[in-house]
């Protein structure tokens, strides 16, 4: 007989293996891997038939006598097992014991990464340290196992040996020689394990130790990133406070190549030749309040047309965009007063846009501070305990003082994008605008926890930026069950429109929101038709912890008119990814998927562009780009000072539940759960939900009823059908979808809301 090949718990070789009473023990070939032990009837069924195997992980190995193994699963399965020799039946015994002993260390590592997995979310580094210190835990403990084993055996070793020396009969000199070849055999496999026990254990210490060697030095890189900031604030401090004893002195302060929150948003070579020169108010405390306003306008201010603004203005800037160009000037008149901004000119040189910034409304600037109001979130659940869950109300202490039909609206805060894709005359640049945009979207979670508020059905929210932001939008609730809503905006250029509904998946620790629906987007000029699909959202932290949000996933964005696509893939956020976290990258190709352009960037940040000038294919098959130089497609505007007392809301989303006149009665800034939410008043807003949420149960009893008595009388139920959109089927997607009708604008204009359900109190 072979002998059979030995590498640790790996083991394969004949054994006898009990069938039945009428064909006793027959021969088989077995294979210990893995912690299982598998048999065939001979070694060329491995490749195709599998005659049994048994999970050594909870298994009892029992001796019999010098050459019978019995292995029993807890009485399902049982293994009467026969070894050639006594010799090899050890053989036998020590790779089943140290293939259950690493059996159930696998076992244990597994339930605790599946108990701990969303632990590391919160904690990811006491997880990781724990999860290899099991690891190392579990080798240390193979490494003791084969310590044990060759002291019995060397002790039994020895003892043969003696008993060799101090014999002089031949016949038992004999016997004694037999039985020291034994035990050298047993304790030669003992040490061979020990020794491959000790290069397993040394391999991942090494490892590991390079690994842990390298998050320290990624720990390093980001603590002297720290320290350079906390440098460079610290200058930031020194020279406001020079500037705020020059200012209070009476002296003018002249900056060059002054990079000042008014240009956050301009490209670096506008920035270059840029030239600031500011007379400061006359307190530090003024000089503080001037910048807060700065930052909180959101618009962008690197356009051209920035430069020209309303009059009569204290503070005087001057910009030089060229060494070549005079200084041109802009003039601002600031209040204190909450409702008014400072708007910026369109970009759009039509009819629309020659409305001067004085005619233009002035919108406020601020909501009332966030009201410190804890909830007990433990004492709310107990008290949801034998309820009906649709009936519960949610406290308006999870939400934001705006409904889904605003915060959807909010995907435009960065509308100039789809303004610039316009002006493209290529369609895979045009393309690379429009994934920008996407992406674009993303912005406002990294901050935005708060849930807004479920719309009522019927329920409506105009926004009507036509003269200084170039659109104007209309969003509806057009069903409840399941909840959906439909939103059509018109720009100058484009029009987009998407119905919005999704799915919730609740993992205990954190709660992923999947999108659901199209989103749509049309150039007026070219009739270039874009369509995709939104990723997915995870809220972080749920029940203990701060709240934190990541969009991961795939999309992908077609146009419909010429085949262009681009795949864009949001990387999930890891703790130990050396990766730059929220990372968004992408390539735009043709119809014959011919690369054109490549986007990298993250969600929370900016987007950034290049032309790939050639491609080839590197020798693991992945392309290779060689582009052209990168241009930025999108840069966030980085939250106002003071911007988490007003639920981090930008300046957009505060103008957004402004009170204006001549919008429906259906309209969400009419509802007044929200408008008591935002003025502070959270006691009052939950009483007015419930009464909100009860008669939105009657009005859908009493449709209910109407729809039932019309069944019995044998007559066609009509669907719920939406104030301002239609279902219709999609001609470009196939599918049934709410499309707008384009009514609203017209009905606006002769205030004519006869149609509008009564949804309010």
């Amino acid at each position: 007989m072979a002998d059979p090949k030995h590498h640790q718990s790996n083991y394969k070789g004949w054994l006898y293996k009990w069938t039945n009473y009428l064909k006793g023990y027959q021969k088989r070939w077995f294979v210990l891997q893995n912690g299982l032990l598998s048999y065939y009837r001979n070694q060329a069924e491995m490749a195709h038939t599998c005659r049994g195997t048994i999970n050594l992980a909870n298994a009892i190995i029992h001796i019999e006598d010098s050459t019978t193994i019995v292995i029993s699963n807890g009485g399902a399965q049982t293994f009467h097992l026969k070894a050639a020799s006594e010799v090899e039946r050890q053989k036998w015994i020590m790779a089943l014991e140290l293939a259950k002993n690493e059996a159930k260390k696998m076992a244990d590592a597994e339930s605790y990464s599946t108990e701990s997995d969303e632990e590391e979310v919160q904690q990811p580094d006491k997880a990781e340290l724990t999860i290899m210190q099991a690891t190392l835990s579990a080798k240390l403990d193979d490494l003791n196992t084969c310590n044990d084993l060759i002291a019995r055996h060397g002790q039994a070793l020895t003892k043969t040996l003696s008993e060799l020396e101090s014999t002089h009969n031949p016949a038992e000199a004999a016997s004694n020689m037999k039985s020291v070849q034994e035990r050298a055999t047993l304790f030669r496999i003992t040490s061979n394990a020990m020794i491959n026990a000790c290069n397993e254990f040394s391999l991942l210490a090494q490892t590991q130790g390079k690994r842990w060697q390298r998050m320290i030095q990624h720990e390093h890189e980001q603590r002297m990133k720290l320290e350079e900031m906390v440098e460079q604030l610290a200058k930031n401090v020194v020279s406001l406070e020079k500037k705020a004893r020059m200012s209070v002195s009476g002296l003018p302060i002249r900056e060059t190549d002054s990079e000042d929150d008014e240009f956050v948003d301009a490209p670096e070579h506008q920035l270059e030749d840029r030239e600031l020169t500011v007379a400061l108010p006359h307190t530090p405390s003024e000089m503080m309040h001037r910048r807060t306003d700065s930052m909180e306008s959101y618009p962008d201010l690197s356009s051209e047309s920035e430069s020209e603004s309303s009059v009569n203005e204290a503070t005087v800037y001057t910009t030089k965009t060229s060494p070549n160009k005079k200084h041109s000037q802009r003039e601002h008149q600031r209040t204190g007063s909450q409702d008014k901004i400072r708007m910026p000119k369109s970009t759009s040189s039509d009819s629309h846009g020659s409305d001067t910034s004085l005619s233009r409304r002035k919108r406020r600037r601020r909501i009332p501070d966030k009201p410190n109001i804890s909830l007990n979130l433990w004492s709310f659940m107990k008290n949801a305990i034998g309820k009906e869950l649709s009936k519960i109300p949610m406290p308006v202490n999870f939400n934001e003082p705006l409904s889904m039909l605003q915060r959807i609206m909010e995907e435009m805060e960065y509308s100039h994008i789809l303004d610039e894709a316009a002006k493209c005359p290529d369609s895979a640049e045009q393309m690379a605008w429009v994934a920008a945009f996407t992406v674009s979207a993303y912005a406002t979670t990294l901050y935005r926890v708060g849930k807004p508020f479920n719309p009522l059905l019927g329920e409506t929210f105009e926004f009507d930026r036509m003269e200084d932001l170039g659109w104007k939008g209309i969003s509806e609730q057009v069903s409840h069950h399941p909840p959906m809503l439909a939103m059509h905006i018109d720009g100058r250029e484009w029009s987009t429109w998407q119905e919005f509904t999704m799915t919730t998946k609740f993992r205990g620790r954190y709660l992923q929101i999947v999108p659901m629906g199209i989103a749509h987007l049309v150039f007026h000029k070219t009739g270039h038709h874009y369509t995709w699909r939104k990723v997915t959202t995870t809220v972080n932290n749920i029940i203990v912890g701060k709240l934190w949000v990541d969009n991961h996933g795939e999309m992908d964005i077609t146009n419909h008119t010429n085949g262009d696509k681009c795949h864009l893939k949001y990387s999930a956020y890891s703790y130990f990814s050396r990766e730059n976290p929220r990372k968004v990258t992408g390539v735009v190709t043709d119809i014959q998927g011919e690369a054109k352009w490549v986007l990298t960037g993250t969600w929370d940040q900016k987007m950034e562009a290049a032309q790939i000038v050639h491609a080839e294919e590197s020798n693991k098959g992945k392309p290779v780009f060689e582009t052209g130089p990168h241009k930025t497609m999108w840069k966030v505007r980085n939250p106002a000072p003071g911007s988490e007392k007003v639920y981090f809301f930008s300046p957009l989303a505060i103008e957004m539940n402004e009170m204006e006149e001549g919008v429906a009665p259906t309209d969400s800034r009419h509802r007044p759960d929200q408008r008591l939410m935002e003025e502070g008043q959270w006691d009052e807003a939950n009483r007015v939900k419930v009464k909100l949420e009860e008669k939105q149960r009657e009005v859908r009893k009493q449709r209910e009823a109407e729809a039932e008595a019309m069944r019995a009388e044998g007559k066609d139920v009509p669907h719920y059908q939406a104030t301002w959109f239609k279902k219709e089927r999609d001609v470009t997607t196939g599918a049934m979808i709410h499309i707008f009708n384009k009514k609203y604008w017209e009905c606006k204009e002769r205030q004519d809301w006869h149609m509008c359900p009564d949804i309010f109190l």
